[in-house]
């Protein structure tokens, strides 16, 4: 579907839980959040009837996040019949791996066709220090479980954390040296708790980079549904891909909205905007259903406004709140 500034929205993140089995620094208070109660969180039923609706609007794309979607149960059973619905053509997971070794194998055999797996650091303490619980052995672990159960498309995702992480990224692009995996470092976007802390610049990381392991060259092929732009390095297997929303502003290429947990239609992270499918999906009204997404998308913002210290029309939930 095109929205009003000519952008074609083919890519939806669907979130099914708020809930995480970590505590990340920059995603959620170390005594969590106020849980959006079971009853109000999107059933699979749902959830697999707004996809529906999303893929008769031109949606070819999913990603199912939450907070951790490995925290509920069944993701696997709610991966097929995503990939069921007509017109979806890729559908993708982001998890923190904590848990991902034991269904690894099962996601595979659901029809995924990509993974993200959210890692910040080798170090196992400086992980405890990041993520306040969990082992990064348990990551580690996923990512091998991952590649091993046969799934296509596996990338590191990573933030870096000025004063916490510097000294772990150079080693944790290694990642891609030897294996089919990309690594990807992701601005800190002043949302929530990523409020409080200082971003690494993307130019001294390439520059970083550059220093331990040779001259980074632009990749043109694409690798992924998003904005990531992806490099090569002499010797490695994988790609380093940037994500740099705030100091690169991409949004005039946006190609996606969010539904949260709780059931709303998020057409920016940023902005506190969007439009609750419960009223349709509590009816047996599907072309109501379709009618709110179509006027949400076609209302979608021109662009965040990271710049801005200004607090009106800001989104003030947490990144595991809103889906990230």
């Amino acid at each position: 579907m095109i929205d009003h500034y000519g952008r074609d929205i083919d890519y939806a993140r669907i979130s099914i839980t708020d809930r995480c089995n970590l505590r990340c620094v920059y995603c959620m208070p170390e005594t969590g959040i106020d849980k959006v109660s079971c009853d109000d969180i999107l059933s699979y039923e749902q959830i697999v009837r707004v996809c529906r609706v999303l893929a008769r609007q031109g949606i070819r794309k999913l990603k199912i996040t939450g907070g951790e979607p490995l925290a509920r149960k069944d993701v696997p059973s709610l991966i097929a019949c995503l990939k069921a619905i007509p017109g979806i053509e890729h559908v993708s997971l982001t998890t923190n791996g904590v848990s991902l070794a034991v269904v690894a194998q099962e996601l595979t055999e659901a029809g995924l066709d990509s993974i993200n797996i959210s890692l910040d650091t080798l170090d196992p303490d400086r992980y405890r220090l990041l993520t306040r619980r969990g082992s990064v052995h348990d990551v580690l672990l996923g990512i091998a479980g991952a590649a091993a159960a046969g799934i296509q498309s596996i990338k590191i995702n990573c933030v870096p954390i000025a004063g916490m992480n510097d000294q772990d990224l150079v080693s944790l692009a290694a990642l891609a040296q030897n294996q089919d995996i990309h690594v990807r470092f992701i601005e800190m976007m002043p949302i929530g708790l990523g409020k409080q802390f200082r971003r690494v610049e993307p130019d001294l990381l390439r520059k970083l980079l550059e220093e331990a392991y040779g001259t980074m060259e632009l990749y043109r092929g694409k690798l992924g549904n998003g904005p990531a732009r992806y490099y090569s390095l002499p010797g490695f297997r994988g790609k380093i891909g940037f994500i740099s929303a705030v100091s690169e502003c991409f949004c005039e290429k946006c190609n996606r909205v969010r539904l949260t947990a709780d059931g709303v239609l998020k057409t920016c992270l940023h902005l506190d905007e969007g439009v609750s499918l419960l009223p349709a999906l509590s009816q047996d009204n599907d072309d109501l259903l379709k009618q709110q997404i179509g006027w949400a998308i076609r209302n979608k913002p021109a662009k965040h406004d990271f710049a801005s210290e200004a607090s009106w029309g800001m989104e003030r939930r947490m990144m595991s709140q809103i889906g990230g």
